[in-house]
C-alpha cells in the first residue's frame, strides 16, 4: 500500500487542538515534524491564534545542549518565537496522542545565521561571491555538525523516520529576502554559478589530478560566455562524495533510524534536494511540485535504478484541486511507494480539499 504523509511546523500543531483531527481524517501514515529548519516566513491559515510566524533565523526546535555544543563553532540556535523549550517533543507528543507516528523533518546546510557568521566555511562561487545561506559539505566542520544537529533533533524523542533536507550543496539559486536574480543567468550558467569553489573544494579537485585554477577560469568563461566546462565530470564527482560522506555520517549518527532523503536524480541538482550517487540505492523523496511529465519521468527513474521513491506533492497555489490527485496517481503508477504532502500547516481551506481529495483517491478516508 503507498504510505501517505504530511509535513508541518511545530506552530502549526501547538495551540491548534483541531490540527491533530485534519490529520486523523486524512489517515496519514505520519506527520513529518520540523525539528531543525531554515528561517521561514509561514502563513497559518486555520491556526486560531495566529495567521503569520516569523522564524526569522534556522533553529534547533529542541533544547541546545550547551554539553554537547560547547566548544564547537557551528552550534544551532534556539528559537525566541516560540514557547517552552522543546517545542518539537511538545508538538510530537500531542500527534502522539491521537495514535499519529512523527518524522523528524532536519535541515542540515541551509543556514544563512551560520553561513554568515563563519564565511569561510560557506559555498563560494567561481567569481568568490559567497552564499551565505549554504554551508559547504566539503568542510569536515560541516559535516560533523550536521551529523550531531541529526541527532540531536530526535534525542529521546520517537520518531518513525528523520527527513534529511539539505543533505548536500546549496547553490545559486535562493529565495533570499527581497532576491532579485530572477532571470538574471541561463540554466547552464546557475549550474556554473553553483559550483563552490572553497579552499575544500579545490583541494578535492586537486585530489583527483585536476588544476583548480584552470577549473575556475573554466567555470567564469562558461557563465560568462557559455564555453564548455572540460572538467564538468570532476566538479560534479567531487561534489557528490562529499554529499555522500555527509549522509552516510548522519545515518551514522541517527543510529537505524530510517532516513528518507531529499534528492533529485540530476547529479547536478543543488539546493534542499540535491543530487546524489546512483550507486547507493535508498529511500528518498523527490520533489513532485510540478503537476508535468518531468517528476512522474524522475520518479520513474529512480525506481528503475533500485530506490525507494515517496514523493513530494504540493497542495499550495497554483495546484489545483482538480489537478491534484490525477498527478498523484501518475506518479505512483510511475512507482512511488509514498505521497508526501506539503503543507499541513501552511494549505488553506482549497488546499487541505486538495489533500483530503488525495486521501480519498489512495483510499485512505
Amino acid at each position: 500500500m503507498v504510505t501517505l504523509s504530511g509535513h508541518a511546523y511545530c506552530w502549526d500543531v501547538l495551540g491548534d487542538p483541531a490540527f491533530a483531527d485534519r490529520a486523523a481524517d486524512l489517515g496519514l501514515d505520519f506527520v513529518t515534524l520540523a525539528a531543525a529548519y531554515h528561517s521561514v516566513r509561514a502563513a497559518t491559515p486555520l491556526h486560531p491564534r495566529h495567521q503569520v510566524v516569523d522564524a526569522r533565523y534556522a533553529v534547533l526546535y529542541r533544547p541546545v545542549r550547551e554539553s554537547v555544543w560547547r566548544g564547537r563553532r557551528l552550534r544551532p540556535l534556539a528559537p525566541d518565537w516560540m514557547d517552552g523549550p522543546d517545542p518539537f517533543r511538545a508538538a510530537a507528543s500531542a500527534l502522539s496522542v491521537r495514535g499519529i507516528e512523527v518524522a523528524a523533518w532536519v535541515v542540515l546546510t541551509h543556514n544563512s545565521r551560520l553561513g554568515t557568521a563563519h564565511p569561510d566555511l560557506a559555498v563560494v562561487n567561481c567569481f568568490g561571491d559567497p552564499y551565505r545561506h549554504a554551508l559547504c559539505p566539503s568542510w569536515e566542520e560541516v559535516r560533523d555538525y550536521a551529523a550531531l544537529l541529526a541527532a540531536e533533533a530526535i534525542r529521546d524523542v520517537p520518531v518513525a523516520a528523520v527527513s534529511l533536507e539539505a543533505c548536500g550543496q546549496l547553490g545559486v539559486v535562493h529565495a533570499a529576502h527581497h532576491d532579485k536574480t530572477a532571470g538574471a543567468w541561463s540554466e547552464q550558467a546557475r549550474r556554473w554559478l553553483s559550483v563552490c569553489c572553497c579552499p575544500a573544494c579545490r583541494r578535492g579537485w586537486d585530489a583527483a589530478g585536476a588544476d583548480p585554477e584552470r577549473i575556475v577560469a573554466q567555470l567564469r568563461a562558461g557563465v560568462r560566455a557559455g564555453t564548455p566546462v572540460d572538467d564538468a565530470e570532476t566538479i560534479v564527482d567531487s561534489r557528490l562524495r562529499a554529499a555522500e560522506t555527509l549522509r552516510a555520517q548522519c545515518v551514522a549518527a541517527l543510529g537505524g533510524t530510517p532516513v528518507i532523503l531529499h534528492a533529485s536524480v540530476d547529479r547536478w541538482a543543488t539546493g534542499p534536494s540535491p543530487g546524489r550517487a546512483a550507486a547507493t540505492p535508498g529511500r528518498l523523496l523527490l520533489n513532485a511540485w510540478a503537476v508535468s511529465p518531468e517528476p512522474v519521468r524522475a520518479v520513474r527513474t529512480a525506481v528503475q535504478r533500485g530506490d525507494t521513491v515517496h514523493a513530494y506533492v504540493t497542495a499550495l497555489a497554483p495546484t489545483s484541486t482538480s489537478d491534484l490527485p490525477e498527478h498523484v496517481l501518475r506518479l505512483v503508477d510511475a512507482g512511488a511507494s509514498g505521497i508526501n504532502l506539503y503543507h499541513l500547516g501552511l494549505a488553506p481551506p482549497q488546499g487541505q480539499q486538495a489533500m483530503r481529495a488525495v486521501a480519498k483517491i489512495l483510499e485512505r478516508t
